[in-house]
């Protein structure tokens, strides 16, 4: 709810201070998609699948194991003695525990090398970002890449998400994919 009423307030002030001195321009960007659709952050992207996709891999086996052992237990409690049914249920508490620590560490891991990789993206992207609201004389940018966002309606109008992404390639040298044109608003229904 406090969230609510700071972007209300937000949009309010940036309204009201452009009723006094002139017409503000808002835009939205979905920046963590801008970040992984540069050619940079593909290279990134396909890094960490390459670095980690093994250990995807291999955490998927050893969770479909440790399913295998618990419907074993489920399946055979009635008839094991009390003994195995313990040291059953001490084999799987302890392979859960191992997995789970095992899955914590990768995925620390996994975001540490992320903010690496993407860490330089994203000043590039911001200093990009910055030359185009200052060029197209943009007052305010709002994120809608993170959830909750709190944006109910944005016209894909003013969306600057492919034009930021041509933007960046074309400063880092690679070929610029085409920005998609932004799709007409629908007609106003005839009276």
């Amino acid at each position: 709810m406090r969230s609510n009423f700071t972007i209300a307030s937000v949009f309010a002030l940036a309204l009201g201070l452009g009723a006094s001195a002139q017409a503000q321009k808002l835009a939205v960007i979905d920046m963590q998609g801008s970040l992984l659709s540069t050619s940079d952050g593909k290279k990134a992207a396909e890094e960490l699948k390459a670095k980690f996709g093994p250990k995807e891999a291999e955490f998927s086996k050893r969770q479909q194991d440790l399913a295998a052992k618990q419907d074993q237990l489920r399946k055979g409690a009635n008839t094991m003695s009390e003994a195995a049914k313990a040291s059953a249920e001490r084999d799987i508490a302890a392979i859960t525990k191992t997995l789970q620590r095992d899955a914590d560490d990768t995925k620390a891991d996994f975001q540490a090398e992320e903010n690496r990789l993407l860490g330089g993206i994203l000043s590039k992207m911001q200093a990009i970002l910055t030359k185009y609201a200052t060029d197209n004389q943009i007052s305010m940018i709002v994120d809608v890449s993170q959830q909750p966002n709190n944006l109910l309606y944005a016209d894909q109008a003013v969306n600057i998400s492919a034009a930021v992404i041509a933007l960046y390639d074309q400063a880092a040298g690679a070929p610029a994919a085409k920005p998609e044109p932004a799709k007409p608003a629908a007609p106003a229904p005839k009276k």
